[in-house]
């Protein structure tokens, strides 16, 4: 099965992942840099896999 990315999708990645990052620091309020960097991988490895879901789930 071939996973077809468009722009609509890179946003949507960028959009989820600002929402999840900005969400998980109101929710641990993270000071160091490790911890900031952490939850901004978290955020984006979420974003990623989520838009990958929706484009199997669909096609």
């Amino acid at each position: 099965m071939r996973i077809h990315l468009h722009s609509a999708h890179v946003v949507a990645m960028i959009a989820i992942a600002l929402f999840s990052a900005l969400m998980l620091a109101v929710r641990f309020r993270t000071t160091s840099w490790r911890g900031i960097v952490l939850e901004a991988l978290i955020a984006n490895l979420g974003a990623i896999a989520a838009v990958v879901t929706f484009e199997l789930v669909t096609s």
